[in-house]
């Protein structure tokens, strides 16, 4: 009699596996055997890796061990460093990958800035490179410059590496633009060792797009945001979805994110030809990307944001929610040069879904931890919902506040067969864990007059 012989799972390179990434290839580790690579940046031992951080040596290190290993795939979905190193392990190793160019490209605003103008000049933004060292200088000034883009006041500035929009935000005044260089230069330090890494396979690579230790000043847009999420793989390029941000007022502090999108198809069409003619610009192989877009409905004008070559993964369980599809699942399908649309799709679970976010704008006004007794309350009413609060570490907080001027203490996905029923769910989620129902404040009105009473008592 023959013995069955068990199947041997695939062996995967996977960097940077934090947060949304990790619960997702946790629920997939039985198909996998995943070689973990990386290190906490804002750990003690983070920071002092930090300090002599070689990309190119430490993809180096991660190909001989795939090679060894056999890996038949490498993910990352990390934003600051994990695509980039994903890209230029699969390179080395001959895996399907985005290709390490294409990365870059997206990564550096002010190249993605040119390169649109090349391909679709009517959807980008007016923008001037801005060098800090000359910022207060009447050459660095984008308001005093007699280039025909240069802008006035307000306007919005941002890194040309930005991350998750650390750094960036509106200026209103001169006044304003001195105080935020000022700033700069005291955090100059930090900057500059986050970005040396990058800037160094940025030359090696791509020298063209010029110095990663730049900003970018562009003419500011004051529409609704969106999302599109997409792939590319053997046969071309796909839609995933689209999801739709929502701000606290008067910020650009995401407040929640929303799926599926409440935009025209129309719309998410012209999004995606625009997507591709970038993509396809920028030599962009195999994987998931996001773009980031406003849309302004009387004009019905598409302005790109910008462009990340990953997975959002932080919506990928609003997706699984409504649709039924894994988009976890599927990157590691693509890095394996594998066709995603062969997976299984489960029965979807929601009919809306949103990614809630809980943030504070005054370090006084930040609640505390929720108690593990109130999360095992929180797991037991809502299974299945993905859960995260954040430290509240004085350090924390504290870069919190100099980097993105607000303080995020806590993100839930959630799913409902409604909009009632999403905004019922966030009001009793706010009550279990002793949190302001922020993700839907200044909606209370609207709500509790299309809703009835129930909402107007969830007050």
């Amino acid at each position: 009699m023959r013995r069955a012989t068990k199947a041997i799972a695939p062996r995967v390179g996977l960097f940077f596996d934090y947060d949304w990434d990790a619960v997702a290839h946790r629920r997939l580790a039985g198909l996998f055997a995943f070689d973990l690579a990386g290190f906490d940046l804002f750990s003690w031992a983070g920071r002092l890796r930090l300090l002599r951080l070689d990309l190119a040596a430490f993809a180096d290190r991660l190909a001989a061990q795939g090679r060894r290993h056999r890996w038949s795939a490498v993910v990352s979905h990390h934003e600051l460093y994990g695509a980039l190193v994903a890209a230029m392990v699969a390179e080395q190793l001959g895996l399907p990958g985005p290709g390490v160019r294409a990365v870059l490209a997206c990564h550096h605003k002010g190249y993605t800035r040119a390169i649109l103008q090349k391909v679709c000049p009517e959807a980008n933004l007016h923008s001037v490179i801005v060098d800090p060292a000359a910022a207060n200088t009447s050459a660095g000034r984008p308001w005093a410059q007699s280039t025909s883009v240069s802008l006035g006041f307000p306007l919005y500035l941002k890194p040309v590496r930005a991350t998750f929009s650390v750094l960036a935000r509106s200026i209103e005044s001169p006044a304003a633009w001195e105080a935020y260089f000022s700033q700069l230069a005291r955090d100059r330090w930090i900057t500059e060792r986050l970005l040396a890494p990058f800037e160094a396979v940025l030359q090696a690579h791509l020298p063209e797009a010029g110095s990663s230790f730049r900003f970018l000043a562009e003419e500011p847009v004051w529409h609704p945001q969106y999302n599109l999420d997409g792939y590319v793989d053997g046969s071309g390029m796909h839609l995933l979805g689209v999801v739709d941000a929502v701000s606290y007022p008067g910020t650009q502090a995401f407040q929640r994110w929303e799926c599926p999108s409440r935009l025209p198809a129309a719309v998410i069409d012209a999004a995606l030809t625009i997507a591709r003619k970038f993509l396809d610009a920028v030599g962009f192989g195999q994987g998931f990307f996001n773009m980031e877009f406003f849309y302004d409905p009387s004009s019905e004008k598409i302005s790109v944001i910008e462009f990340n070559p990953r997975l959002s993964s932080q919506f990928s369980d609003l997706y699984r929610m409504v649709s039924g599809v894994d988009p976890h699942a599927m990157a590691l399908a693509i890095a394996q040069g594998r066709d995603p649309r062969a997976l299984p799709i489960a029965a979807p679970t929601a009919r809306v879904a949103a990614s809630l976010v809980w943030r504070a704008f005054d370090a006084q006004d930040i609640p505390s931890a929720p108690t593990r007794a109130a999360l095992r309350h929180l797991a037991r009413d809502f299974p299945g919902q993905t859960v995260f609060t954040f430290s509240r570490s004085p350090a924390a907080i504290r870069r919190a506040f100099t980097w993105m001027e607000s303080y995020r203490y806590g993100v839930v996905n959630v799913g409902a067969a409604d909009s009632e029923g999403l905004y019922r769910r966030a009001a009793q989620i706010s009550e279990i864990l002793g949190w302001p129902n922020a993700p839907y404040a200044q909606d209370l009105p609207a709500l509790a007059q299309a809703f009835g009473s129930a909402a107007a008592r969830a007050r």
